[in-house]
């Protein structure tokens, strides 16, 4: 029993000091952006602010005066096309990959091992190829610079049906065929039956989504041209080009773009382990 406990505590204290190790690097993002100008480049650089200011939020999210001009970053607007991109995105992604995911499980059709195979096959595929021909696409069709050149590559993605479909088989096919036995379409099994039991798969798929669009950096900035289009991750980009040795500054925008996505994810948790687990284990 002594030795059970001694294990207990080791593995708990082992656990909280890679915890605080995890946790230290962004506890110290949040207090060097809340530390005035260069206070962060002293050796060795001080943890915590001598004096508090938000001086960098407001340069960062109003506008910022240099010899006697006003600059703004237009951090806000990048914001909102952010959200307005990944919104978009997780909802039409949903739309597509989870009734596919459910179709490759549980529904029989020609030449759907072939397709399985294929989206297999795909999926090892590094994205980076594709993104020449794809550029080239969307300018002849006339999508560059728009938001829809940004957001229609990434709707049917092969791991989001993959996901979807393993845990679609975990639901019983006697449920679904006595749902059938007793009329119901396969549309009405989908909503009444199918989404419900998906319900945490859907919310994690969800989450997989919308942080994958709000973090995408590479894409978006090979798509917009517009500065007034950029998404959070190009704007950023665009002012460490200009502020490289702003430390303070560039802790403050890092902070904007991770705390919406952090805020989700821990108002979501719950799904999100339910559902990775119920995708990782067929029934």
């Amino acid at each position: 029993m002594r030795r059970r406990t001694l294990r207990a505590v080791a593995l708990n204290a082992a656990v909280a000091l890679l915890t605080a190790v995890t946790l230290l690097p962004l506890v110290w993002m949040v207090l060097v952006s809340f530390m005035p100008r260069y206070a962060s480049s002293a050796f060795p650089p001080p943890f915590w602010p001598a004096r508090w200011t938000g001086e960098n939020y407001y340069e960062l999210l109003v506008r910022r005066q240099f010899e006697g001009a006003w600059f703004d970053y237009k951090v806000v607007p990048a914001i909102w096309n952010s959200l307005g991109v990944a919104a978009v995105a997780t909802l039409l992604g949903l739309l597509l990959t989870v009734p596919a995911g459910y179709a490759f499980a549980k529904l029989r059709f020609t030449g759907r091992e072939r397709l399985l195979k294929l989206l297999l096959a795909l999926l090892v595929v590094p994205g980076q190829v594709a993104m020449l021909p794809l550029f080239l696409l969307l300018r002849e069709v006339g999508l560059v610079n728009s938001y829809a050149g940004v957001i229609l590559p990434s709707l049917a993605g092969i791991f989001a049906i993959l996901f979807v479909r393993q845990a679609a088989l975990s639901i019983p096919d006697e449920m679904l065929d006595a749902a059938r036995l007793d009329g119901a379409s396969e549309g009405r099994i989908f909503v009444s039956i199918v989404l419900p039991l998906l319900a945490p798969i859907t919310v994690t798929l969800a989450l997989f989504i919308f942080l994958g669009s709000w973090n995408d950096f590479l894409w978006p900035l090979i798509v917009l041209s517009d500065a007034h289009r950029y998404t959070l991750p190009v704007a950023v980009a665009a002012i460490v080009r200009e502020h490289a040795a702003d430390g303070e500054l560039m802790m403050a925008a890092a902070v904007v773009t991770t705390l919406p996505v952090l805020l989700l994810f821990l108002s979501l948790q719950r799904f999100y382990i339910g559902g990775l687990l119920g995708g990782s284990v067929k029934g």
